[in-house]
C-alpha cells in the first residue's frame, strides 16, 4: 500500500512538474505578445504597384465593407464551412480540438486542423504560417485578446477583408468585383459560397483554374449552409444551379495590372496575409499611355517585352485569351525548325502549287499559285503552301516539339499539316507568342516574359526577386534554335518588314523584322496578327472581337499600323542596335541560271559575272555542296547539226556570254570556219559535195577554254543550193 501511494505521488510530482514547465514554457514564449490594433485595422490598399522608375500606381482595389452592409448569406457561408460554433465558443473550440487532435494522432500526422475564425484572423493579421507550437501558443493568447475586444460582428467583418481569395484580390470587396463584377452587398447566396470555398485554397479551387473542384466545393459549402440553418432546401438547391463564372470582370484601372495580380497569385498561391505588398514592375508609364489611347472601334491586345523578358507596356481589352495564332506561327512551327534541321535555307526553291496530301488541300489567300519561289520569298508574303510542304517533310511531330520548347504547346488532335497555318483549336494568348519571336533576337535562347521584378511586404522586408536567370519565372527556359538558325529567320522576317506582308514598317530607320497574321472563316476575318522585334524589344499586336465576329482587318494594315506607332514612341530618343551577326553563317553566291532554269543550288562559279550570281546567306553547316564551273571551266551542251539544201547548219545552245571556235574537220584538211561572240545559228556553205565533214565546237571565257564538243559527222550531196548569205 506505502509502495503504491509512493508510485501515485511521484507520478504526481512528474505530472504537476511537466504542468509547471509547460505553464512557464507558455508564459515565456508569450510574453510580450500583444494585439497590435494598426494591424486589425481595415486594409485599403494591400497591393501597392509600383512602374520602373518607383512610382506607385493607381491599384483602384476596393475599400473594406463594413459588416452592415453585407447580406447575411455571405458571413454565415464562412462560419458554416470555417467555424460553425463561431457564435458560441470564445475564440478557441475545444470541442474541435480534441477532435482534431485524436484524429491526427490515429492518422500519425498533423494534417487536421482546429482554427477558428478569430484563430485564423490573428495569424493573417500577427503570425507567420509555420505549424510549430511556439506560434500556436502565441495565437491563443491573441485569439483570446481578440475576443475580449472585439464582438463577433467586428471580428467577422475583419476577417472578411483580410482574408486572401487568390488572383490577388484581398477582401470580399476585391473578390466580389473581380470574380463577378459587383459589390460585395449584392452577392447571391451561390455566390458567397463560392467566395467561402475559395479560403481554404484560392489558387487550387478558383473557377478560372479548375471548374470542377470549384463548383463541386461551392456546393458543399451550400449543403453545409442548408444543414446549418442557414438556407432551406429550396434556396440551397436553386444556388446549386447557379453557374460559377467564366472569366474575370476587367478592372476599371490599368489594364497592366490584371497579368501583374494573376504572376502575383502564382508566385504566392496560398497567400493570407493582411499586411501590405509592395510590388515592383517593369512598367514603362509613358509608353503604357501610348497604348491606353489607342481606339480600333474592335478587341484589342497589345504586349510590349524588353530583352531579358520584362513586360513594358500590355494592353488587353478581353483578358489574357486564346486565338488561332494564324500565320504568325510560320516561322516558330516551320521555317525555323526547318532551318535547325538543314531542311532548307532561305534560297531553298519552293513549288507553290495545288496540292493534296491525304486529303488536306490548303488553298493560299486569293486562290492563286506562283510557281517556284524561295523559302525568303514564301516567308515574306506569308504564303501557304510551300509552309505545309515544309511541314509535311520535317514532320508534325518535330514541329510540335520545337513549339512546346517555347512554351507553345501542342495538343494531340493539333497535331496535323493545319498546324503549319495556325489550324488550331484553342491556339495561344499574344503575350505567349511574342515571348516566342523574341527567341529568334536573342540568339535561339527561350526566356517567359514576366511582370514582377520583386515583392516586399509592408515593412520592407524582401519576400520575392526575379533570378537574372529566370529560373524562379515558371514555364521553360533554355536554348530553342542555334544562333545561325535565329540569324536567318531575323533576316528572312526582316525582308519581311521591308517588302512583305509587313512592309508598313519599312520607314523605320534601324533593323526590325516582323510577321503578320490573318486568321478567319468564310464570314469574314476574325483575327489579325503583327509581330515586330527588335534586337531589344519585342511587340506583339492582335485585333479581333472576343465572340469571334468578323473584323475589316489584316495582319498587314490596322495591326501594322499600331506596330509602327508603339515602335517609334519605343524608340523615340535612341535606336537599338542592328541585330548581332553570326560566325555560323555567311553569303554564298549561286548560279543564277542555275537556280531560275532548273531549281538548283549551285555556289557560283568564281569566275561568273555579277549578272549571274545570286546572293544569299547559308549556315556554314548547310552550304550547298556542288560549285558551278561554267565560266572557269566552260562547257556547252551539244550544238545541232544538220544539212539544209547542201549547206551544213548548226545551232548552239543558249550560252550566250561565251565565245566560240567552230572547226571543220575534211579528211585530214582542218580548218576554222568561225571565231566569235555567240550566234545561235551558224551557216557553213563553204562546202562540197560528195564528202564527209566533222565539226567540233570550243566555248571560251575570258580566253579559257572549255570543253570541245565534237559533233555528229555529215555527208554532203552532190547537187546542192547554197544560201545568199550563209551567215543568217
Amino acid at each position: 500500500m506505502k509502495r503504491t501511494l509512493k508510485i501515485v505521488l511521484l507520478l504526481s510530482s512528474a505530472l504537476l512538474t511537466v504542468v509547471l514547465a509547460a505553464v512557464v514554457y507558455c508564459f515565456a514564449v508569450t510574453a510580450g505578445e500583444k494585439l497590435d490594433m494598426q494591424k486589425l485595422s481595415l486594409c485599403e490598399n494591400c497591393v501597392l504597384v509600383y512602374d520602373r522608375e518607383g512610382n506607385e500606381l493607381k491599384t483602384a482595389q476596393k475599400s473594406a465593407v463594413p459588416f452592415r452592409e453585407l447580406p447575411s448569406y455571405l458571413p454565415n457561408a464562412f462560419v458554416a464551412v470555417e467555424d460553425k460554433r463561431f457564435y458560441s465558443h470564445r475564440g478557441l473550440d475545444y470541442r474541435r480540438i480534441v477532435k482534431a487532435a485524436l484524429k491526427n494522432i490515429a492518422t500519425f500526422s498533423f494534417r487536421e486542423g482546429a482554427s477558428t475564425i478569430s484563430q485564423q484572423l490573428v495569424k493573417n493579421t500577427h503570425l507567420t504560417g509555420e505549424k510549430t507550437i511556439k506560434r500556436k501558443l502565441k495565437e491563443i493568447k491573441l485569439t483570446r485578446a481578440l475576443e475580449k475586444n472585439f464582438s463577433k460582428s467586428e471580428i467577422l467583418e475583419l476577417y472578411l477583408n483580410s482574408i486572401y481569395f487568390g488572383h490577388s484580390a484581398f477582401g470580399v470587396g476585391s473578390a466580389a468585383e473581380y470574380y463577378f463584377g459587383v459589390p460585395a452587398s449584392d452577392l447571391t447566396p451561390a455566390e458567397s459560397a463560392m467566395l467561402a470555398a475559395l479560403v481554404k485554397s484560392p489558387n487550387r479551387y478558383s473557377p478560372f483554374r479548375d471548374g470542377e473542384k470549384c463548383l463541386a466545393r461551392r456546393n458543399f459549402v451550400l449543403t453545409l449552409m442548408q444543414e446549418q440553418g442557414y438556407l432551406t432546401a429550396d434556396e440551397a438547391e436553386t444556388a446549386k444551379r447557379e453557374p460559377l463564372p467564366t472569366q474575370p470582370h476587367e478592372r476599371k484601372e490599368s489594364a497592366y495590372l490584371a497579368p501583374v495580380f494573376e504572376e502575383l497569385s502564382a508566385l504566392f498561391p496560398d497567400a493570407k496575409s493582411g499586411d501590405k505588398l509592395r510590388v515592383y514592375t517593369p512598367l514603362d508609364p509613358a509608353l503604357q499611355a501610348v497604348l491606353e489611347e489607342r481606339e480600333t472601334g474592335t478587341d484589342l491586345c497589345i504586349a510590349v517585352r524588353g530583352r531579358e523578358g520584362g513586360v513594358k507596356a500590355y494592353r488587353s481589352t478581353c483578358g489574357n485569351i486564346r486565338r488561332l495564332p494564324a500565320s504568325t506561327v510560320k516561322p516558330l512551327a516551320v521555317y525555323a525548325p526547318a532551318l535547325e534541321e538543314d531542311l532548307i535555307s532561305p534560297a531553298t526553291p519552293l513549288l507553290d502549287e495545288k496540292i493534296d496530301i491525304g486529303g488536306y488541300s490548303p488553298a493560299n489567300y486569293g486562290g492563286t499559285y506562283g510557281g517556284y519561289m524561295s523559302a525568303r520569298y514564301a516567308l515574306s508574303r506569308s504564303v501557304n503552301v510551300p509552309a505545309v510542304k515544309i511541314l509535311n517533310t520535317l514532320g508534325v511531330k518535330k514541329a510540335a516539339d520545337y513549339l512546346e520548347k517555347m512554351d507553345l504547346p501542342v495538343p494531340e488532335e493539333d497535331r496535323t499539316l493545319a498546324l503549319a497555318l495556325g489550324g488550331m483549336r484553342e491556339g495561344y494568348t499574344l503575350l505567349s507568342l511574342t515571348d516566342a519571336y523574341a527567341t529568334f533576337a536573342q540568339k535561339g535562347l527561350y526566356s517567359p516574359s514576366y511582370f514582377i521584378e520583386r515583392v516586399e511586404d509592408g515593412r520592407g522586408n524582401l519576400l520575392y526577386a526575379r533570378e537574372k536567370d529566370g529560373k524562379n519565372r515558371g514555364g521553360a527556359e533554355g536554348k530553342v534554335f542555334s544562333e545561325g538558325t535565329a540569324y536567318l529567320i531575323n533576316d528572312m522576317l526582316m525582308t519581311a518588314a521591308h517588302e512583305g506582308t509587313a512592309k508598313k514598317l519599312k520607314s523605320l530607320p534601324f533593323e526590325v523584322a516582323a510577321k503578320t497574321g490573318t486568321g478567319g472563316r468564310g464570314e469574314g476575318n476574325t483575327d489579325a496578327y503583327t509581330i515586330a522585334y527588335t534586337s531589344e524589344d519585342a511587340v506583339g499586336v492582335w485585333l479581333g472581337n472576343r465572340d469571334n465576329s468578323p473584323i475589316d482587318a489584316t495582319g498587314g494594315g490596322l495591326p501594322a499600323d499600331i506596330a509602327l506607332d508603339v515602335l517609334r514612341a519605343l524608340y523615340g530618343s535612341h535606336h537599338p542596335a542592328p541585330f548581332a551577326r553570326c560566325e555560323d553563317v555567311t553569303c554564298a553566291l549561286l548560279d543564277k541560271e542555275e537556280y531560275d532554269k532548273n531549281h538548283r543550288l549551285l555556289l557560283a562559279d568564281p569566275l561568273a559575272p555579277d549578272f549571274l550570281s545570286l546572293k544569299e546567306l547559308f549556315k556554314k553547316s548547310a552550304l550547298p555542296e556542288g560549285t558551278s564551273e561554267k565560266f572557269s571551266r566552260p562547257k556547252i551542251q551539244k550544238p545541232e547539226i544538220s544539212v539544209v539544201n547542201g549547206s551544213v547548219k548548226i545551232v548552239l545552245c543558249q550560252t550566250e556570254y561565251y565565245d566560240y571556235e567552230v572547226k571543220r574537220q575534211c579528211g585530214n584538211q582542218i580548218s576554222t570556219i568561225y571565231k566569235g561572240k555567240y550566234r545561235r545559228e551558224l551557216f557553213d556553205n563553204s562546202v562540197c559535195g560528195g564528202k564527209n565533214y566533222v565539226y567540233s565546237v570550243t566555248p571560251y571565257y575570258c580566253g579559257i577554254a572549255g570543253e570541245t564538243v565534237t559533233l555528229p559527222s555529215v555527208f554532203i550531196e552532190e547537187s546542192r543550193a547554197l544560201p545568199d548569205d550563209w551567215w543568217e
